[in-house]
């Protein structure tokens, strides 16, 4: 492999240039129009303009990424994280045209990436699955019928959704009646596929989630599980390892739930396995996630693994370099999104950066896409940086990060940093007694 295009932009984009120099292998960055001066677009040997500024005019074009792979001899696609990273139909193509996809195989990707598909192979596995119904639901009426003997209150999903688009809490068959055909719409905008279904709602829960990697020789291991509840709107915004809810015994559990879950796919290649917690800690299958995390520097950070690296390296058809009992955790690790919003609202706020100092020091990492006077666009995902933070214990990685985030500086347009930073103030957050409903809960505080 001596060539890797990027088929992805910003901070994704830039990380995986890095190992890439690193290893010696050249890199093509694309880009569309409005992305023209964003520094991972230089930092590449080589770059390639792909269309227009709207995703499905450049970033979401298959056609115009293969044309730019073939122009500059590229050997593989690293696809990154969204965009085209879990289609199954760009994995294909790239087979076809001779090019290495980083990644697992197309068909893995169309079973995990179908939830309906994935909840049945799980049971079949063996791997604990949320109450619920297996099927797609065509009407309200049958949506009320299958609520009524799970019992309320359910989630409404799309069975191809993700980031929280499709999804509905309900409470009621009036709840259903009021989400089921938006929810069928949005589904279809976002994703070309309205099939819903429902599973059984777990209140205040957390969301942890299994880092696996397994080669095409069959091994397959974790890398130990990152707790992902500070969520906003269903999406992530603080990941941490190791969990600060887990014991040694459950911890042991859901890892090996998540190899057995990677095991009853073949899985090849780095991917995560997501489960949803109860306050008994009782964890059922949510997702299988295809790809790399936003969040994997935390994983990085506790075992000192670089999994781009290690993508590339099986994406080749190398072994896995290690065995199970040779991954080590050490101290711990936390992620904090940096997102280009504002801190009440959570709503997009675009406009120019016209200052911009990221934190240094012991145990700080910053991966980000932006420098002063780039202009964020309307067009793409707002996160702009992820502030990674390591240390021995839990209250340093605190501690630095709370230090970290008042240093951190972006002028110009809003960001979240002020809530980041009352996040890692809680008490309770610092106590770790904290679930999926904490900054909505620190939201309802705040406005009292």
């Amino acid at each position: 492999m001596k060539t890797v295009l990027i088929a992805n932009r910003g901070e994704i984009a830039r990380r995986v240039i890095r190992t890439c120099c690193q290893l010696g292998i050249r890199t093509v960055a694309v880009y569309s129009e409005a992305d023209a001066s964003m520094p991972y677009v230089h930092e590449a040997d080589k770059a390639a303009l792909i269309g227009l500024a709207p995703v499905s005019q450049s970033y979401l074009n298959i056609d115009a990424i293969i044309k730019a792979a073939k122009e500059h001899k590229a050997d593989a696609i690293h696809p990154g994280y969204g965009l085209l990273s879990e289609n199954a139909g760009f994995a294909r193509r790239c087979q076809e045209e001779g090019i290495i996809f980083i990644g697992p195989d197309a068909a893995v990707m169309e079973e995990m990436g179908d939830k309906i598909r994935a909840r049945k192979k799980m049971t079949d596995a063996g791997v604990p699955v949320v109450p619920g119904y297996n099927g797609n639901i065509p009407t309200v009426e049958d949506a009320c019928k299958i609520a009524g003997e799970i019992g309320y209150p359910v989630m409404l999903k799309a069975s191809a959704g993700g980031g929280g688009i499709g999804m509905q809490i309900c409470y009621t068959d009036e709840d259903i009646a009021k989400a089921f055909l938006s929810a069928k719409s949005r589904a279809k905008a976002y994703f070309g596929n309205d099939d819903m279904f429902i599973e059984k709602y777990i209140e205040n829960p957390h969301h942890i989630e299994v880092q696996i990697a397994g080669d095409v020789h069959g091994t397959i291991v974790h890398l130990y599980e990152r707790e992902c509840s500070i969520q906003r709107r269903h999406q992530k915004v603080i990941e941490e390892s190791p969990s600060p809810f887990l014991d040694a015994a459950v911890r042991l559990s859901i890892c090996s739930a998540g190899i057995k879950a990677a095991q009853a796919v073949n899985y090849t290649g780095v991917g995560t396995v997501e489960f949803i917690m109860n306050g008994d800690k009782e964890y059922f299958f949510l997702e299988m996630n295809t790809r790399l995390q936003v969040e994997h520097p935390v994983t990085e950070g506790i075992t000192g693994i670089d999994l781009v690296a290690l993508q590339l390296a099986i994406a080749e058809g190398k072994a896995l370099p290690f065995s199970q009992e040779e991954i080590a955790a050490w101290g711990h690790a936390m992620e904090l999104r940096i997102y280009a919003e504002d801190p009440v609202t959570f709503m997009p706020s675009p406009g120019k950066v016209t200052d911009y100092r990221v934190p240094q020091g012991a145990g700080i990492r910053v991966d980000d896409a932006i420098k002063a006077g780039i202009t964020i666009t309307p067009f793409y995902d707002p996160m702009i940086g992820k502030l990674i933070v390591t240390g021995e214990t839990r209250e340093d990685v605190i501690n630095r990060a709370s230090a970290a985030v008042k240093e951190y500086k972006v002028e110009g347009i809003k960001t979240n940093l002020s809530m980041l930073g009352n996040v890692l103030e809680n008490q309770k957050f610092r106590d770790g007694i904290y679930t999926t409903r904490f900054v909505e809960e620190m939201k309802n505080r705040s406005n009292a």
